[in-house]
């Protein structure tokens, strides 16, 4: 090999490496990467995404459990539109990724100081200016539990660095566990307080747990609760508040409406008993004028047969 092969020879090989070191700092979701002084242009992201596969969630708990979190922090943050939340939605972080399709995204996520008017099919951390989920929950069962303990944490932990990361079983009531990003850029677990709840500082909420009926399904569901302990009402238990509300107002209009006529009865009464006091005392004055009358017009006869009383 000539010295100038040689040389085009090693010059090719400094040029595929420094194309292969920008194109995994594009893999990791860093921002601001500088050109190099040749001008090349890294190769761009892929663009045949998909955004559906078809497969449904693990039951029909699990699809609920998720448009609960999802419907609540849309209630939490009404007015807001700095922040996305989504649910068993495609989350695309790399190249590398959607090439192989091996993770797909998480049950639950919040990506918070966001556009939140701007419309996704799904989650592309290089459309989104190299921003990940801060916060994410799966939605967990016996045959995903290792998986989103393990591998998926680890990603969450490392890779996306998402500040809060929590885990429940649909079906396990007492399966609660998060955890958020320490220091050292490591999870920490997340003591509960005194009733199981887990702190989200990011969002402002609690998670917790709540037993009751949604969608005809009885369950422990997961839910979220204001800083004050509130339950973050959904739609409808919005809608049965605000019926119950009304209901009650009608309740005491009705009441209003039945003590007001009872004093109407109650003053009629008094009217009518009045009236009759006026007209028994309307009789007696007549009855104790027919009597003088009388009396009088015997003393006239006494007088006229020279009697004098």
């Amino acid at each position: 090999m000539s010295q100038a092969e040689l040389t085009r020879e090693i010059s090719s090989t400094v040029e595929n490496i420094k194309n292969l070191e920008n194109l995994e700092r594009i893999e990791g979701g860093i921002e601001d990467i500088e050109a190099p002084e040749n001008d090349w242009i890294p190769e761009p992201p892929p663009t045949d995404l998909i955004f559906d596969d078809g497969e449904p969630l693990e039951s029909n708990r699990h699809r609920i459990a998720m448009n609960v979190l999802i419907e609540a922090i849309h209630q939490a943050y009404q007015g807001r539109d700095d922040y996305f939340t989504g649910g068993n939605m495609f989350v695309y972080y790399s190249s590398k990724q959607a090439r192989n399709r091996d993770y797909k995204g998480p049950d639950f996520f919040v990506a918070l100081n966001v556009d939140g008017t701007k419309e996704r099919q799904g989650w592309v951390v290089w459309q989104e200016e190299g921003r990940y989920p801060d916060v994410i929950v799966e939605l967990t069962s016996p045959s995903t539990a290792q998986v989103d303990r393990g591998k998926k944490k680890d990603l969450y932990e490392r890779t996306f660095r998402t500040e809060y990361y929590f885990i429940y079983d649909p079906f396990e009531e007492n399966s609660l566990q998060g955890w958020r990003l320490g220091g050292n850029l490591r999870y920490e677990a997340i003591a509960p307080n005194e009733r199981q709840w887990l702190w989200c500082e990011s969002l402002g909420l609690w998670l917790g747990t709540w037993s009751g009926t949604i969608l005809k399904e009885k369950a422990t569901w997961l839910r979220f609760y204001d800083r004050d302990g509130n339950l973050i009402l959904l739609g409808e238990e919005l809608a049965e508040q605000e019926k119950q509300r009304a209901e009650q107002e009608k309740q005491r209009a009705e009441q209003e409406r039945q003590r007001a006529e009872q004093e109407k009865q109650r003053a009629e009464q008094e009217r009518q008993r009045a009236e009759q006091e006026r007209q028994r005392a309307e009789q007696e004055r007549q009855r104790a004028e027919l009597a003088e009358a009388k009396l009088q017009e015997l003393r006239d006869r006494m007088k006229q047969m020279g009697i004098e009383l």
